[in-house]
């Protein structure tokens, strides 16, 4: 008895068809992909697809992570970025909404972008008016819940590289030095996550913020603007529920390596 002749697939002729299956299935810059995944989907050899992937990382195509492969400075830059922050906002924006409903407070979303943060979204109807802020605007990161919270998921080393220069100031509440901050974003580790600003973006104004975090670090934050004199602290409970509700909606599962917040801040 015979066996059955195996089926050979016929690959695709050229390099640059292999690559193009490839990064077509890098969707958005939350897309992580390991080695076995994109063999299969691609149906290329795994000894194909390594190789590959391992000339796309050089030339920073892409980048090789612990949660596996995914865009690339030079992928992010023909565009990646827009897309990726239109998917976060896009992921947010019923959440957003809730909660400035629940709270009738101001909501922002914002991203780091170097030692500042980049507004991408405020909800909070007539209210939204008296708050100094703007999409698409930014704001000194060390100087915002936003900043903090996400500057706090960073390493020691990334946080100076990213302030090698004198830290602004933009109230005298305002954080000024280097070892400050370091201390202040313990303090925020230590809240699990939650960052307090009293004052010292805008006079008079404070919020509590949390970041969204990723499979590499915090990937965005959301905020809860108001009185620097109300009790901010006793909105934090919903700012955790709408973060992890966003985190659900872009990688199907709650934010990963998330630590429980206590209901009131100590």
């Amino acid at each position: 008895m015979t066996s059955a002749p195996e089926l050979s697939v016929a690959l695709p002729p050229s390099m640059m068809e292999r690559v193009t299956l490839i990064m077509d299935l890098f969707e958005s810059p939350q897309t992580h992909l390991t080695l076995e995944t994109v063999s299969r989907r691609t149906q290329l050899p795994r000894s194909t697809t390594h190789r590959i992937l391992d000339q796309l990382v050089r030339l920073d195509w892409l980048r090789h992570t612990v949660a596996g492969y995914t865009l690339g400075n030079r992928a992010l830059g023909l565009g990646g970025r827009e897309i990726g922050h239109s998917a976060l906002r896009a992921a947010a924006a019923p959440h957003l909404l809730d909660l400035a409903v629940r709270t009738r407070m101001v909501v922002h979303l914002a991203v780091l972008d170097g030692p500042e943060i980049y507004y991408l979204d405020k909800v909070g109807g007539r209210a939204a008016v008296d708050i100094p802020s703007r999409v698409g605007g930014r704001a000194v990161a060390h100087c915002t819940g936003l900043g903090k919270a996400m500057l706090a998921w960073l390493s020691p080393e990334e946080i100076d590289a990213r302030y090698t220069q004198s830290m602004e100031r933009r109230t005298h509440h305002s954080i000024g030095r280097l070892d400050q901050l370091h201390r202040e974003l313990g303090q925020v580790r230590r809240r699990g996550g939650l960052a307090i600003d009293r004052g010292e973006c805008f006079p008079g104004l404070g919020c509590v913020g949390l970041a969204l975090r990723g499979p590499e670090g915090p990937v965005g934050a959301i905020s809860v603007v108001g009185d620097g004199r109300s009790s901010l602290e006793l909105v934090a409970p919903l700012v955790v529920n709408a973060v992890r509700a966003v985190a659900d909606d872009l990688y199907g599962t709650p934010e990963p390596h998330r630590r429980e917040v206590p209901d009131v801040i100590a």
